[in-house]
């Protein structure tokens, strides 16, 4: 990897400048430290400083969601996220959703339903479903349940409750239908 343009090679990063910081990230279970221009995305560092190309730089303006990561536990735009404020966050990208060969139950759904055509949105849809199931799981309201309801139970996710949830991510191809069934397929 190229020490120029900020990339880890594991070589002694540079102390931090005026415009630059030394932080560490936390991707995909592996512990990263980087030193990044402040204005760099979460996004640009996993494309452009790690060489994690899972994530798509779609609108670069977080309308689009190809760009979905886990973050904290969370999905997240990473086109929209500094990564210095991120400094110690923990990751998962596309990349570090399979547990080496056997890929994540929501990969092996979208492969048997079909759920993807040309793919530069599958892995922010993936990303985007696995943290929406962990969501459910947690009793998070939908964007759909009013603020002040108390969240008693989870939300049956349903078809339209997954529409619903995964609303923030656009595919120009139109598969919507096979990815709300493969996500159907493992909800609990």
């Amino acid at each position: 990897m190229d020490p120029s343009r900020g990339r880890d090679d594991g070589a002694q990063q540079p102390a931090a400048t005026g415009d630059r910081s030394t932080l560490t990230l936390q991707i995909n279970g592996t512990e990263r430290t980087l030193t990044l221009d402040h204005r760099t995305t979460v996004l640009d560092a996993l494309r452009e400083h790690l060489g994690l190309t899972g994530a798509k730089k779609g609108c670069d303006h977080g309308q689009c969601g190809a760009c979905t990561v886990i973050v904290d536990g969370r999905r997240a735009n990473s086109c929209l996220l500094l990564a210095v404020a991120h400094d110690g966050a923990a990751i998962t990208t596309v990349e570090g959703l399979a547990d080496g060969d056997r890929l994540h139950p929501l990969q092996e759904a979208f492969l048997d339903r079909d759920a993807l055509q040309c793919g530069y949105c599958t892995p922010g849809q993936l990303c985007s479903a696995v943290g929406m199931l962990g969501e459910a799981a947690d009793g998070f309201p939908s964007h759909a349940t009013p603020r002040r309801a108390p969240v008693s139970a989870p939300a049956p996710l349903g078809a339209d409750e997954i529409r619903e949830r995964m609303s923030g991510n656009l595919c120009r191809c139109g598969a919507y239908p096979r990815i709300v069934e493969a996500i159907e397929d493992v909800a609990p």
